[in-house]
């Protein structure tokens, strides 16, 4: 099939790409003309693993261009994969959405075209770029008339892991009551719902997965689904980052407790590591559109609020446990092990390391930073902290008084801990996620301090 992507982000890139490994001609457009010009050369602008192999792979199907007419014109479906950042009073920013809805309209061909909004946006989104589309017709000049239908099709991949949880999701949810639009998009998606496509070498199936879910329900359903889905695994982090905090006042383990609890079948034991809490482009912005909606239609939505406190809480503790331990903050040395919100990423949106960062510097704390992927990006785009990003973890630690693991990254589990110790002032290491082998650390030297145990 013939498909035209909007923007060339995380969510974009990654639909585009595996959408043209799979058989069909993707065109992705992005305004961003530098953007383009390296997607051009089979450049990938983020850090996704995988995903430039899988580019590669897929060359002969994918173009990009900063042209609306080249890409919208000849495209069976058209997808709206734009930013949403949040705005001051938490309600999702829709001036790229606006901007998209209304490229489409001014360039739709003549085939009966299936519109997907696959940017997270508020409920009702989907009349609402209906209506700006149709706008955008009525200022066209030639007569042939124009058919589309606008979809809901939520994504609900998770950075560092966008390409499996593309090609193996749980399950993939289309909000139309357009036969035509739903006829489409099956079979858009058929190889991925009956798994008949052949995986690429790096991204083997998993043994479990024979097919996927179709979940089809009304345009609204389906756009609610995604801020719900969000907002209860948000809500489930806090949970056991608040039975963490209890958990250490009366001395228990909360990763025991976590176990326990985990392997009780109605609650799971996914996002229930207690740490430093959620971070990225996803979790914030959708709670706080959450509870924006919810507030124009007179609902407080009091659980998704505490889990956006409880998560704030977190960078503050962590912080505070320092202090606790150091007594005196000012004039020590601290290095941050972890800059992206989460491994497997370069993404540093909401990142923990940048609240602990800020507030160890209003502290007084001397503060080092490190990160194996995302260090060049946090210089662009925090260029106003006055931290020293270090190369080498070694340089890191140097007569450090404490360090902080913050990004659980496989390759700080296996670092020269012995080698490291030597070299600091006090060899005391937090582990904020409760990563890594504490008992490991303690022979190495360390003073070794977790979160809620």
């Amino acid at each position: 099939m013939r498909v035209a992507i909007i923007g060339t982000g995380y969510v974009g890139l990654t639909t585009g790409v595996a959408l043209a490994y799979l058989g069909h001609q993707v065109v992705g457009l992005d305004v961003d003309r530098e953007k383009i010009a390296r997607l051009q050369r089979g450049e990938i602008p983020i850090y996704e693993p995988h995903l430039a192999e899988l580019l590669h792979l897929a060359r002969p199907n994918i173009t990009f261009t900063t042209d609306y007419a080249a890409a919208i014109a000849p495209a069976q479906v058209v997808f709206i994969a734009v930013g949403t950042p949040s705005l001051p009073d938490g309600n999702p920013d829709l001036t790229y959405v606006r901007q998209a809805a209304q490229g489409v309209g001014l360039h739709l061909g003549q085939e009966f075209t299936v519109v997907v909004n696959k940017s997270t946006v508020p409920i009702g989104s989907g009349n609402w770029v209906e209506t700006l589309i149709a706008e955008a017709l009525k200022t066209r000049t030639d007569a042939a008339p124009v058919q589309f239908a606008v979809v809901s099709n939520p994504e609900f991949l998770r950075e560092g892991s966008a390409l499996h949880d593309t090609f193996y999701p749980d399950r993939v949810v289309i909000g139309t009551q357009e036969p035509r639009a739903l006829e489409i998009l099956h079979t858009l998606y058929q190889p991925i719902l009956e798994q008949s496509f052949t995986p690429p070498s790096f991204l083997p199936r998993p043994a479990e997965v024979a097919a996927v879910p179709l979940i089809t329900a009304d345009v609204t359903s389906a756009e609610l689904m995604k801020y719900a889905a969000n907002a209860f695994l948000a809500v489930k982090i806090s949970f056991i980052n608040e039975i963490a905090q209890l958990a250490e006042r009366v001395g228990a383990d909360v990763t025991q407790i976590a176990r326990g609890i985990g392997l009780d079948k109605r609650i799971g034991s996914q996002f229930l590591q207690a740490g430093l809490g959620w971070g990225g482009s996803c979790f914030g912005k959708d709670t706080a559109a959450l509870i924006a909606t919810a507030r124009d239609y007179g609902l407080g939505m009091a659980i998704v609020q505490a889990s956006r406190v409880v998560n704030a809480q977190q960078r503050q503790w962590v912080v505070e446990k320092l202090r606790h331990i150091l007594k005196i903050l000012k004039g020590r040395r601290v290095g941050l092990l972890g800059l992206a919100f989460k491994p497997h990423t370069d993404d540093l949106r909401d990142a923990p390391a940048l609240d602990i960062a800020q507030q160890l510097l209003e502290r007084g704390v001397g503060v080092r930073v490190h990160d194996p992927v995302a260090l060049a990006r946090a210089q662009r785009e925090w260029p106003k902290l006055d931290v020293h990003y270090c190369e080498a973890v070694e340089t890191l630690a140097q007569d450090c008084d404490a360090l902080v693991l913050v990004t659980d990254w496989p390759q700080y589990r296996n670092l020269p801990w012995e080698d490291l110790a030597k070299q600091m002032r006090s060899p005391l290491i937090l582990d904020g996620r409760n990563f890594l082998d504490r008992e490991r650390l303690r022979r190495a030297g360390f003073t070794y301090v977790g979160l809620g145990r």
